[in-house]
């Protein structure tokens, strides 16, 4: 018995998620929640043939609680969505706090739950949740993940358009690290797992896995972000960790993760990129606990290495906006 927790469930990506996990056979229980219409998509999902059963709550009633209880994983897609013009600064000042409230919530109910953040700014939320755990005796490093599989999503589509060939693009595999926004997306394309032609522009493709989600608001015009890619990719990273729960072994994926969830892989991480942080996103098996081990970035070009640096300073001051937001809330 597997029990799978969507918060934000109604949302834009929320939605879509929430289909993609009821027809996973791995999950035999879908709890859903959020502010509006959640008890309608519960039904909906309900009439799915697969073996989940959903349930949906509303705040009232302690709805937060009776969704989490029970709970194995919990994914957090919660928040808002980004508009045209919208900073990440600007999406921490509403998520930040929305995100805060629904880890209050799982360090109480749910502690030993994997925990995968998807709201936005992950570089910032992750942090908050972990704070939050501190705060609450409850913080363990191996089962927080900031959800960055987008980016390497993106990554593997458009180095398969580059090579002419979309059939691959499941089989395409590039490490993306750092973060999780604009800079601190380093996709190292020397480890890809299909070479890239030598005539391939570094910079304009690095710039379009760094900043696909603007091409996907701006091509939306207003009404939306990605969520249907990040649905999709949020999915994989929960197959993932479910496949891992189960005791599967040598599962792999890149992962935003306080980087003392394994310490050997941790400090050589640190040791690569120059600077000592507390969060990174690195290759990470997944396993029953959560973070097995933390891999080393490997052999990077003098290319990768300087977008190493120039993404330190934002990853600094995302990482601190998050501790400072808790160590300033009342909780």
């Amino acid at each position: 018995m597997t029990k799978a927790v969507v918060l934000g469930a109604a949302g834009g990506i929320g939605q879509p998620l929430s289909l993609l996990l009821k027809t996973n056979p791995l999950i035999t229980e879908l709890g859903l929640y959020d502010i509006v219409n959640t008890p309608g998509v519960a039904a909906d999902l309900s009439h799915i043939a697969s073996p989940a059963k959903v349930s949906g709550y509303l705040p009232p009633d302690d709805g937060l609680k009776k969704t989490l209880r029970g709970a194995d994983i919990v994914v957090i897609p919660a928040g808002v969505p980004r508009k045209p013009g919208m900073t990440r600064d600007d999406l921490f000042k509403i998520n930040a706090g929305i995100v805060r409230d629904l880890a209050i919530a799982i360090a109480e109910v749910a502690p030993k739950a994997l925990v995968l953040v998807i709201s936005n700014p992950v570089n910032s939320t992750v942090p908050i949740v972990a704070e939050v755990f501190k705060k609450r005796g409850v913080f363990d490093p191996k089962r927080i993940f900031g959800v960055t599989t987008l980016d390497v999503v993106r990554a593997s589509t458009f180095v398969a358009e580059i090579v002419k060939d979309t059939t691959i693009a499941p089989e395409v595999r590039v490490p993306v690290v750092g973060g999780h926004s604009g800079v601190t997306i380093i996709p190292l394309l020397s480890q890809s797992s299909h070479p890239l032609p030598a005539s391939t522009d570094l910079k304009v493709l690095t710039n379009r896995i760094q900043f696909g989600g603007d091409e996907v608001v701006k091509a939306k015009d207003g009404a939306g972000s990605a969520t249907l890619s990040m649905a999709y990719a949020g999915a994989e990273f929960t197959e993932k960790a479910l496949r891992a729960l189960k005791g599967e072994k040598g599962i792999v994926a890149p992962s935003f993760v306080h980087l003392s969830a394994d310490s050997e892989g941790g400090k050589e991480v640190v040791k690569e990129i120059g600077t000592e942080l507390a969060y990174f996103s690195a290759p990470v098996e997944l396993g029953p606990n959560g973070v097995e081990k933390i891999f080393p970035l490997g052999k990077t070009t003098e290319y990768e290495k300087e977008l190493i640096k120039a993404a330190i300073a934002d990853l600094q001051d995302n990482i601190s906006k998050g501790v400072g937001f808790i160590e300033q809330s009342k909780l």
